[in-house]
């Protein structure tokens, strides 16, 4: 891959992570605070769990490109976060921030081959796409807790029952 190319993959990427923390961040906020520890199954995330799980991963996503590696850190949620919009508060006052960070990386560096975990080794760029379908994975993981524990189901790629969509006029 030419730096040219990851530049404008980059400015793609970008772009699409900004849109879909929007709504990322909407489904966060429709955990009901008394119910992050439902889960589907034993063996499912709790929903306060898959709430931390989808927002730190993204952070931890961009804090990999700042370093240029990917190394695990310990992932614990914080002890004083009690409920998803503790999360939801977290994952919005750190993502715009670190997303325009990473966007100010040279296009050489986008281009360059980033080792992860001996399992992967693409172009940097691509595993901005990876962060995106990893948190599009767990956020529909997620939106589907929300009715079985009582909360609405916010409009996503069109409407729900929930948030239908809006006609608009033409004019």
């Amino acid at each position: 891959m030419t730096p040219d190319q990851a530049a404008f993959l980059l400015t793609v990427f970008i772009g699409e992570a900004k849109r879909e923390s929007l709504t990322t961040l909407r489904v966060l906020l429709a955990v009901p605070r008394d119910k992050g520890d439902y889960r589907p199954h034993p063996n499912s995330y709790s929903a306060l769990e898959l709430a931390w799980h989808l927002a730190s991963s993204e952070l931890w996503f961009l804090d990999g490109f700042l370093k240029g590696k990917f190394e695990m850190d310990d992932d614990t949620m914080p002890a004083d976060f009690s409920d998803a919009a503790d999360i939801a508060s977290y994952y919005e006052d750190n993502l715009s921030t670190k997303l325009d960070e990473v966007a100010k990386l040279p296009a050489a560096f986008w281009a360059t081959p980033l080792p992860m975990f001996g399992m992967f080794n693409l172009p940097a760029v691509m595993y901005l796409q990876f962060m995106l379908n990893h948190s599009i994975h767990h956020r529909g993981q997620l939106s589907a807790y929300l009715r079985p524990m009582g909360a609405k189901v916010p409009s996503i790629y069109g409407g729900s029952f929930d948030e239908p969509m809006a006609e608009h006029s033409e004019s």
